[in-house]
């Protein structure tokens, strides 16, 4: 293998990748002959990699460090619960303290009416789920051929069969022979890509409107959900027009299907509030959770459902699904601390009133930088977008890779700043300072300029 690095270790932990080891999302033929990159520890919203590079982790990870990175009490609190009940299983009319407990704890901050939750293990299992209480809840209505789920495209849901058929990535249906049958997609409202010369207000009612056309095609007898995230995170940080919410509301309401809120990405305080749909006004009738419910320090998700759901369930025998990881007890235990963190540090609120608006205040200074055709952002999440013109919004050469150009630079120069195609995306940890967001925004910047330098004019 190819590696330009010091560290004999390095190597060594890399020639083991490559001979035992298959990693989600990789060519794997590129990875063979460049190795990976090997982190070998964090601290607060730094990373450190095997050579003993320092790297601020402008994604939290994959969008879920909410707290940051070496805190002691998460480990407590999963060292404690391992000693006292390091596993049981919720199946067959049984439960333990730590599940019941975080479901109460999640239920106190969701929206009003959604009080009970469905435990998985991640948020593809969370949005496998979604599928199956929504078909099971019509079939116990009577109402079996209710069971098509409406998406979005360019939407992520997760990467298993069902939660990469409930999301829009094309690249991904070509892998498998997806979508499944019963789920239809509708356009994204991602003004700067798609919104041609129209105003972000009236793109935004055009995309919106999109679904009642869908619904009336499909036939409302048919139609079961409408699945959608908050704010697209892996599509490339998608924040709808103001104009796009509110009649996607009206679509819903006028309508009998249920909203379900992917809430993986925003859930936990990404966007100032404790879920995205809380900030939009949005009265899910699901919401997959996962991500900043631990912080990722270990895996978890879950489903939170609307009581008006949890009546019908309740009348329609057993349900048959679940996890053996369902409700975790250790993992459990560890959210219920991470929750506890974000409450009483008023972590969630400093995202709202101070460094969320700071964050997007020193970002929007990067759209002056001649590559940058437009910037966006919400409490902690932020894109921009990379294009050759910024008047007409030209886009480079599909070959010249100015996203993974911009990309690699970051992470040769302490940042990780993920690129989607030619945006690029930060979703920092949510306890990140002032001084940080500034060390962001001037290694983004550096990075951009050394993107530009390798650039046709």
């Amino acid at each position: 293998m190819k590696d330009a690095t010091g560290n004999p270790q390095t190597r060594h932990w890399q020639a083991l990748g490559h001979a035992h080891h298959l990693p989600p999302f990789s060519d794997y033929r590129q990875l063979k002959e460049h190795g990976p990159r090997i982190i070998t520890r964090a601290s607060g919203v730094y990373l450190w990699d095997s050579e003993g590079n320092c790297i601020l982790d402008g994604m939290a990870g994959l969008w879920c460090v909410n707290v940051g990175y070496g805190r002691e009490e998460l480990v407590e609190a999963a060292s404690r619960q391992m000693r006292e009940l390091p596993y049981y299983n919720l199946f067959f009319q049984t439960a333990h303290p730590p599940a019941v407990e975080l479901a109460r704890a999640i239920a106190e901050l969701a929206p009003p009416g959604m009080h009970h939750v469905f435990f998985t293990g991640s948020g593809s299992e969370a949005n496998d789920t979604v599928l199956r209480l929504v078909r099971h809840y019509w079939a116990i209505k009577g109402q079996p051929r209710k069971n098509v789920v409406i998406g979005r495209w360019n939407g992520y849901h997760g990467s298993t069969v069902a939660g990469a058929s409930l999301g829009g990535m094309k690249a991904m249906h070509g892998q498998g022979d997806l979508p499944i049958p019963g789920i239809e997609h509708i356009d994204q409202p991602y003004w700067f890509g798609e919104g041609g010369g129209l105003d972000p207000e009236a793109f935004g009612i055009r995309v919106a409107d999109q679904l009642e056309r869908k619904i009336l095609e499909i036939g409302e007898e048919r139609v079961a959900a409408f699945i959608a995230e908050p704010i697209q995170g892996a599509g490339g940080v998608i924040i709808p027009p103001d104009s796009y919410w509110p009649r996607i509301r009206e679509i819903l309401r006028k309508y009998d299907i249920l909203f379900a809120a992917d809430e993986v990405v925003c859930g936990f305080g990404r966007t100032g509030e404790w879920f995205g749909s809380q900030y939009y006004g949005l009265e899910p009738d699901l919401m997959a959770i996962a991500k900043g419910l631990t912080s990722g320090y270990l895996p978890m998700g879950g489903v939170v459902v609307r009581d008006r759901i949890v009546e019908v369930l309740e009348e329609g025998g057993e349900f048959y699904h679940g996890f053996t990881y369902s409700g975790h007890p250790v993992a459990a235990a560890l959210a219920l601390e991470n929750i506890r963190l974000l409450r009483e540090e008023g972590i969630v609120e400093r995202v709202r009133t101070r460094t969320g608006p700071y964050l997007q205040r020193r970002w929007r200074e990067l759209a002056e930088h001649p590559l940058v055709g437009e910037v966006r952002g919400l409490g902690m999440l932020a894109a921009l977008e990379l294009v050759k013109d910024k008047k007409t919004r030209e886009r480079f050469p599909a070959d010249l890779a100015a996203g993974m150009r911009c990309r690699e630079h970051c992470f040769a120069n302490g940042l990780v700043m993920r690129a989607v195609g030619d945006t690029m995306i930060v979703a920092p940890p949510l306890v990140i300072s002032e001084a940080e967001i500034d060390e962001l925004i001037a290694k983004a910047r550096h990075c951009l300029d050394l993107t530009a330098s390798e650039m046709p004019g």
